[in-house]
C-alpha cells in the first residue's frame, strides 16, 4: 500500500521509522531481530536508507595512487523484500541522485518494482566527504525534481531508451525530503521553500523532514509549506538524542539548533545514560506535542537500534 493510502486511511497518527543497510560482517537477519521489538508498535511502512559508494586513494610505495572503495552498495532491493516477506509492512528505499546515473536508477527501480515496493524516498544525496560540494554523475540527475521526474515517467510507462510509451507502468508514490531549518546549501528559507515545490510540482506525494528538535520549527514550516501552496502530507522526522557526542555532532552535520531547555538539561549529563534519559524524555514530549497538533505520522531515525526509540513509542503509541 502506498503511504498517502496509510495516512488516508488511518483515523490517529502512524508510527513508522528508518533503518540502516547492514555494516560489513553484520547479518540481514540480525539486522532484522535488531528491529523487531518495534513492530508492536504496528508500524505500516519501514524506510531504507541508501548510501553511494565511496572511495579513498591509496598510496603506493612506486607513488602510485590506488581506487579503493571504502563503502559498497548496500543490497537495498533485498532488504526490503526481506521486511516486506518477515514483517509484511511497506518497504521504503531511497532513491539517490548522488552516485548513480539515469539508467542505473532506472534498473534499481525496475528491480523494486518487480518485487512489489509501491513507496519511494528521492533524495539528491550529499557529496562524499572527499569531495567539497555535490557533482552529478554523467548522465545523472542534479536535483531531486530531476529524480522524481524520472519515477513520475517510469509510472507513465516512459523508460530511458523508448521512443514511446512502452505500456508497462511502475506505481511509485514518491516522498522526498523537507527541511524545516532550510537545507544547509540554501541561501535562504524562501529559496529552499521553492525547491521542496519543485519537488512537489513534479510529482512527489509527501514529504518527510529532517530531524528537528524545536517543534515550533515544525510548526512554523508547515504553515510556511502550506502558504507555499503545498498540500501534500508532510511527516515529522525525530531522533532521541543518545550519547554526549552527537551534542555537538548532530549540530553540525544536519545544520540544526537545539533549544535551550534541551541544552540546559544535557548540560548537566555527566555519562551517555544520562544523556539517553534526557534524550528519551525530550523526544516523548515531542511526540505527544506533535500528535497533538495532528500530524500524519511520527518517523523516527533509529539507526537500526530499537532500544531508545521503542522506550520512545511505549509512552505514546
Amino acid at each position: 500500500m502506498k503511504v498517502t493510502e496509510h495516512i488516508k486511511q488511518s483515523k490517529k497518527t502512524l508510527f513508522s521509522f528508518e533503518i540502516l543497510p547492514p555494516l560489513k560482517g553484520q547479518s540481514l537477519n540480525e539486522m532484522l531481530d535488531g528491529i523487531s521489538p518495534l513492530m508492536e508498535f504496528n508500524p505500516p511502512f519501514i524506510d531504507v536508507t541508501y548510501h553511494r559508494e565511496e572511495y579513498v586513494y591509496k598510496k603506493h610505495p612506486n607513488g602510485l595512487l590506488e581506487k579503493v572503495s571504502t563503502r559498497k552498495r548496500p543490497g537495498t532491493v533485498g532488504i526490503c523484500a526481506a521486511l516486506m516477506n518477515r514483517f509484511k509492512v511497506d518497504a521504503v528505499p531511497h532513491i539517490l541522485c548522488g552516485g548513480f546515473n539515469k539508467e542505473e536508477t532506472e534498473n534499481a527501480l525496475i528491480d523494486l518494482n518487480f518485487i512489489g515496493v509501491e513507496n519511494v524516498l528521492a533524495l539528491r544525496g550529499d557529496a562524499p566527504k572527499s569531495e567539497g560540494r555535490f557533482v552529478p554523475e554523467e548522465n545523472g540527475h542534479n536535483y531531486t525534481n530531476e529524480l522524481v521526474s524520472q519515477i513520475v515517467g517510469m509510472n507513465n510507462g516512459k523508460y530511458l531508451h523508448e521512443e514511446t510509451e512502452t505500456g508497462f507502468q511502475t506505481d511509485f508514490c514518491i516522498g522526498v525530503a523537507g527541511y524545516p531549518e532550510k537545507h544547509f546549501e540554501a541561501p535562504s528559507f524562501k529559496f529552499d521553500l521553492k525547491n521542496l515545490k519543485a519537488k512537489v510540482d513534479a510529482g512527489a506525494e509527501y514529504i518527510v523532514t529532517q530531524m528537528f528538535f524545536d517543534n515550533q520549527k515544525y510548526f512554523d514550516f508547515v504553515k510556511s509549506v502550506r502558504e507555499a501552496g503545498i498540500t501534500v502530507p508532510i511527516i515529522p522526522g525525530l531522533k532521541p538524542i543518545t550519547t554526549l557526542g552527537q551534542i555537538t555532532v548532530l549540530p553540525s552535520i544536519f545544520f540544526l539548533d537545539m533549544p535551550d531547555a534541551l541544552m540546559d538539561e544535557l548540560e548537566k549529563c555527566k555519562t551517555n545514560a544520562d544523556v539517553r534519559q534526557v534524550g528519551i524524555e525530550w523526544a516523548i514530549q515531542q511526540s505527544k506535542e506533535l500528535v497533538d497538533f495532528g500530524v500524519p505520522c511520527l518517523h523516527y531515525y533509529t539507526m537500526s537500534k530499537a532500544a531508545t526509540v521503542h522506550k520512545v513509542a511505549s509512552e505514546v503509541f
